[in-house]
């Protein structure tokens, strides 16, 4: 049995997916019984718990053999994420699989607040005795799907600079997610998930206008243009200062490099640009789907 934290989210959602397809039980956290994805089957056990309640996550945790822990982009993400790494050290000690991002571990990456849980999660397991393995991918290409109506009008704007990225899909992450929880060889080791290449935001920008058929020119923004642009759309200043500090990391080229862990552990090339771009072309364009 694995409980699956965020587990209908952009990676858990899939996760769950693709430990059922392997055959394995999943306990589902969720906030809401009464909203649950239509695919789950007789093998998905939906347990309700709140990260911010130590006492409501005893349940969830009970009878598990590991735990994917994926907190929300939260201020209170640390705390959130230390509840539930203690509630598994006293149940029974399962494995934890850590969902954190790209440059966990390292000293040469740029500070970004998002990013603070993780590094305090990883401190948080190492001292907790228990076996812990931490994934951290790189950004995904699901994020551009929210951007869709502006690349139809012709750009991709961000504050990104002109450093490559090796964005990844989130498909790929919960795949690998299911190998690592699934397998063993992978204790106290962090991996890196990235997609297949490094591409500009002007090469990903021509390519998605190759997709919609017209031109899309990408835009770098400043910080202080995409923080009045975020907080315009009613998003709160914690959320939007964390994403300019993230795009500063990309402008950098400290998200550039191309990690081997779809391939090692999925036996398969990561997804490309372009496999995203044809499994998501309805979005894009803006079309009904059958």
């Amino acid at each position: 049995m694995i409980l699956v934290t965020g587990a209908t989210g952009t990676v858990g959602r899939p996760l769950v997916r693709a430990l059922r397809d392997r055959g394995v039980p999943v306990r589902a956290l969720v906030r809401d019984a009464g909203r649950l994805p239509a695919e789950w089957d007789e093998g998905v056990e939906a347990v309700v718990a709140d990260l911010g309640d130590p006492a409501s996550l005893a349940p969830a945790v009970a009878g598990v053999d590991a735990v994917y822990l994926l907190t929300p982009v939260h201020p209170e993400a640390d705390r959130q994420q230390h509840h539930v790494i203690e509630a598994a050290a006293k149940a029974g000690r399962p494995r934890v699989v850590l969902h954190a991002a790209i440059g966990l571990g390292r000293s040469d990456v740029s500070p970004v607040r998002f990013f603070a849980a993780h590094r305090a999660g990883l401190d948080q397991l190492t001292a907790s005795g228990l076996d812990w393995t931490a994934l951290a991918p790189n950004g995904f290409w699901q994020n551009f799907l929210v951007m869709a109506e502006t690349l139809r009008s012709g750009t991709l704007a961000l504050p990104a600079g002109e450093a490559p990225v090796s964005y990844v899909d989130a498909r790929d992450v919960a795949e690998a997610a299911a190998a690592v929880l699934t397998t063993g060889g992978h204790e106290r080791t962090i991996l890196d998930v990235t997609g297949p290449e490094a591409l500009t935001h002007t090469e990903i920008a021509a390519r998605t206008g190759a997709l919609l058929g017209r031109e899309v020119a990408y835009r770098a923004l400043t910080p202080a243009q995409a923080r009045e642009a975020l907080l315009a759309t009613g998003m709160g200043a914690w959320q939007a200062d964390g994403l300019i500090e993230l795009h500063g990391l990309y402008g950098k080229g400290e998200a550039a490099s191309v990690a081997d862990t779809v391939p090692r552990l999925l036996g398969r090339p990561a997804r490309s640009l372009d496999d995203f771009l044809d499994d998501h072309a309805s979005v894009l364009r803006g079309t009904p789907t059958a």
